[in-house]
């Protein structure tokens, strides 16, 4: 697929890193109860809730914390400080990076987010500077060792999805769809019991940069930087590493 880079997949084996910490969790309370706040808390009757739930039982989230973060929301308590913010800007070798973000401050958010730009090599831009570079899409991540190609591929195209990948260098299968149908497609493996390791709506760049040697250090290292801020929920940028640069810098 056109725009596909391997971000993608590194940031979800980050994830369950991230996810013995705790902090990935804290991403997910947070999205849970926004969305729980906008949209009900029935998963069957608000897609975004239940995304969310999908991706916070891929880090092995206790059903508890997810039942609490949507009570919180259908309440109105925390989610109504929430807000959602998308900032915008530039890495090494002219990258595009997208960083959206949930937040009860936004002044502490913004400098936060300028700080680790600024202290990671990139720079902060204006609002529409880079996200006219990137398009929605559906996307699910499948592990490719304990599961039927040939049965996701069935499923996706009845119903409906955009494209489907086999990326055994990353470990998973890939399947695409417009944000309209992602919906139709998630019913369609939930019905067919395939559970996805990943199911969100993302930013998928219409391009890729290629980065490597330092320049690819670098760039992966303002990414880390980003991510980790405790507002910052998600960021997708448009580079792309080759298979033996990124065995080189993981070694």
């Amino acid at each position: 697929m056109s725009g596909h880079n391997k971000w993608s997949s590194i940031k979800h084996k980050k994830a369950a890193v991230d996810a013995k910490r705790g902090k990935i969790f804290t991403r997910y309370i947070r999205e849970i109860t926004v969305a729980a706040r906008a949209g009900g808390d029935d998963p069957d009757a608000n897609p975004r809730l239940r995304s969310a739930i999908t991706a916070a039982k891929g880090v092995n989230m206790p059903k508890d914390n997810i039942d609490r973060a949507i009570s919180r929301g259908a309440g109105g308590d925390d989610a109504a400080h929430i807000d959602e913010i998308r900032y915008e800007g530039y890495g090494q070798a002219g990258v595009a990076i997208l960083v959206d973000c949930m937040t009860d401050n936004r002044n502490r958010t913004v400098s936060d987010v300028r700080s680790a730009f600024n202290k990671g090599g990139g720079h902060m831009g204006e609002s529409g500077c880079v996200s006219w570079m990137f398009h929605q899409k559906g996307q699910f991540l499948f592990d490719r060792e304990s599961t039927d190609e040939d049965s996701i591929m069935e499923i996706a195209m009845d119903a409906g999805a955009d494209d489907i990948q086999d990326r055994p260098d990353e470990g998973c299968i890939e399947v695409t769809t417009e944000p309209g149908s992602f919906t139709t497609v998630q019913d369609a493996f939930e019905k067919a019991g395939l559970a996805a390791q990943v199911a969100e709506t993302a930013w998928i760049p219409e391009n890729s940069i290629e980065v490597e040697g330092e320049t690819a250090e670098k760039l992966l290292g303002l990414i880390e930087r980003l991510e980790e801020l405790d507002d910052v929920q998600n960021v997708y940028a448009n580079f792309d590493i080759s298979d033996e640069e990124m065995a080189r810098i993981e070694g």
